[in-house]
C-alpha cells in the first residue's frame, strides 16, 4: 500500500463517507452491462474505501468481497454496508483462489496500486472472460472555481500517484492477458452544504497527511472559494465519472 494512501487515509474514514460523492446512476449501468453483474455474480472489489461503489455492486444482487487494508476506512464499509463480505490485504497480494471471480472491480482507487504485480494478481483472481472495470469521480476543472481549487491542491499533491497523469496505464501495455480498455464518461454533480465539501477537500489524501498548521492554511483558502461559490448555502461542485472495462482473455 502506497506511504501517502497509508497516512493520509488513516483517520479520514468518517469526512471521506460525508464529503465524497457517491456514483452516478448511468455509470452503474455501464458496470452492470459490461461485466455481467447481477445475481450468481463473483465481484472482487479493490481499494473499496467506505463502500461508496461497494453499495451500488451489492444493489445488483452480485456477491461481493470488498478489500480495503486501511482500518478506519473499512471501520465505515462494515457500518454503511453491513453484509458484504469484507478482506484486509492489498492488492498485490489477494487471499483469493485463481480464476475464482468473475469481476474485479475498483473504484476512485486503481492509481494507488497500478503496478505489474497488482495487475498480476487480478488477472490471476478473474476467470476466462471475467471483467475488469475502473471507476473514477474527476472534478470538472472547466469550471473557473473547481480549477482555482485544484491549484490549491496541486501545491500539496506532490508525486503522489494520481487518475489524472495517466500514469495507472503503464501496467496494460502490452499485457495480453486483457482486451484493451474502453472508455466512457458520464457528466454529474455533487450538492452539499459547505460542511460537506469541506470534508470531500479534508479527505484528499495529500491534504490529510499535512502538517496541522499547513492542513490548517490549505482547507482555509479551500474553504473560502467553496463559500464564495454557495447559494443558498449549498454548493455544486461539477464532475465527470470516467469508467474503463477490459475482458480476461
Amino acid at each position: 500500500m502506497h506511504l501517502l494512501a497509508a497516512a493520509g487515509f488513516a483517520s479520514a474514514g468518517d469526512a471521506y463517507h460525508r464529503g465524497r460523492p457517491g456514483y452516478p446512476q448511468d455509470a452503474i449501468a455501464l458496470l452492470v452491462r459490461h461485466l455481467g453483474l447481477g445475481p450468481g455474480v463473483a465481484v472482487l472489489e479493490l481499494g473499496a474505501g467506505t463502500g461508496k461503489l461497494t453499495r451500488h455492486l451489492a444493489a445488483t444482487g452480485a456477491s461481493v468481497t470488498a478489500v480495503e487494508p486501511v482500518a478506519d476506512m473499512r471501520r465505515v464499509l462494515v457500518e454503511r454496508v453491513p453484509g458484504v463480505t469484507t478482506l484486509d490485504a492489498v492488492a498485490e497480494a489477494l487471499p483469493v483462489g485463481d480464476g475464482s471471480v468473475d469481476a474485479v472491480v475498483a473504484g476512485q482507487a486503481f492509481h494507488w496500486f497500478a503496478t505489474g504485480p497488482a495487475v498480476s494478481e487480478i488477472a490471476r483472481a478473474l476467470r476466462p472472460g471475467g471483467g475488469l472495470g475502473l471507476v473514477w469521480n474527476a472534478r470538472d476543472v472547466t469550471s473557473p472555481w473547481v480549477a482555482e481549487i485544484d491549484e490549491i491542491l496541486d501545491a500539496v499533491h506532490g508525486d503522489a500517484p494520481s487518475y489524472r497523469t495517466g500514469a495507472w496505464r503503464e501496467p496494460f501495455r502490452n499485457d495480453d492477458r486483457f482486451t484493451p480498455l474502453q472508455h466512457a464518461t458520464v457528466h454529474h454533480r455533487q450538492v452539499g452544504d459547505v460542511t460537506t465539501l469541506h470534508d470531500r477537500f479534508a479527505s484528499i489524501s495529500s491534504v490529510a497527511a499535512l502538517p496541522p498548521a499547513r492542513h490548517d492554511d490549505v482547507m482555509a483558502r479551500i474553504d473560502a472559494v467553496v463559500a464564495r461559490n454557495a447559494v443558498d448555502g449549498l454548493v455544486t461542485l461539477p464532475y465527470r465519472t470516467d469508467v474503463y472495462w477490459a475482458t480476461r482473455r
